[in-house]
């Protein structure tokens, strides 16, 4: 099949006979066109993929799901440095499979939010991306929402809701405020060094590796840029945990101008030569989940680092 448009497809698939099926075809076509080929699913499907395909598995990347699908934000630099790197002369064909099981509700709808953002992303590109999901062994509620968020399904069925719609929907529910508390790091211009100092500590504090805790303050002193940049020239860092993540929150005080809410914060790569949008994107490359509440009254970002386990 010649398409020559951005394509993203989601496959409900119930037995790898299904899931051959489609993505067999899927692969041989595409090595048939030239294009490169990157299948990022479970090691059962790379086993499938690879046998079905026989000699021709060879010219085919195969990824273990479990090891790109880690967080979102980093799981689509990824699929952007890919195609930098093998999509400027050809298409690259995707078969991508999430990471469902083990998600909390929040990282769900991240996740979610993810599959939306793809239609953002890559639009203008001549890429596919077809997206597998095993529908004995996920949720219904995550199997319908795939056809909200593919413009098309394999099986010819879509109840497609446009990104900005979808991507609201999915802000709804912010998790709450961290109260104020002892840790608190106020900031204002000139004092950042203070601010980062604090930062290393409390993360040290939950075990946080050395490379973690320095990503956690270089995400956190961007956003206090920002702060100090768009939100009044003053603020606070709140520091809090629950069992999963170390979580700091960027408040500031707004401003007294009403600047248009920039579509997408931070979750699609900015040009290399844009005056702005670089800050939020290396924010969420840093960080493991964020969500942010901007307003001209006083925004609130909050920005999740895994801790490590016991």
């Amino acid at each position: 099949m010649t398409r020559t448009r951005f394509v993203h497809q989601a496959l409900p698939y119930g037995s790898d006979a299904e899931f051959l099926a489609v993505t067999a075809d899927f692969v041989t076509e595409g090595l048939g066109a030239g294009d490169a080929v990157l299948a990022v699913v479970s090691p059962h499907n790379i086993t499938l993929l690879a046998e079905a395909l026989g000699d021709r598995s060879r010219e085919v990347e195969f990824v273990d799901a479990h090891d790109w699908y880690d967080y979102p934000s980093r799981t689509l630099g990824r699929y952007h440095a890919y195609c930098d790197r093998h999509g400027t002369e050809r298409r690259v064909r995707v078969i991508g499979e999430p990471v469902w099981a083990g998600r909390s509700a929040f990282e769900t709808r991240e996740w979610m939010r993810y599959e939306s953002l793809l239609n953002v992303a890559f639009a203008g590109t001549g890429h596919w991306i077809l997206c597998p999901y095993d529908t004995h062994a996920l949720p219904a509620d995550i199997v319908r929402t795939a056809a909200r968020t593919h413009p098309e399904l394999t099986d010819g069925t879509a109840d497609f809701t446009d990104p900005t719609d979808f991507c609201a929907e999915c802000d709804a529910p912010r998790p709450a405020r961290l109260p104020a508390g002892p840790d608190d790091l106020p900031f204002a211009r000139g004092g950042s060094a203070a601010v980062r100092q604090g930062l290393a500590a409390y993360a040290r504090r939950f075990g946080l590796p050395e490379q973690r805790t320095y990503d956690l303050v270089a995400a956190v002193h961007e956003s206090v840029v920002n702060a100090l940049r768009y939100g009044g020239g003053r603020g606070v860092v709140r520091l809090g945990s629950d069992p999963e993540y170390v979580i700091c929150e960027i408040r500031d005080e707004g401003t007294h101008t009403s600047a248009p809410r920039p579509p997408f914060p931070g979750h699609l790569p900015p040009e290399p030569r844009a005056p702005g949008g670089h800050g939020m994107w290396l924010v969420r490359q840093l960080t493991d989940l964020v969500t942010e509440d901007l307003d001209p009254t006083g925004s609130a970002v909050q920005l999740y680092f895994r801790r490590p386990a016991a």
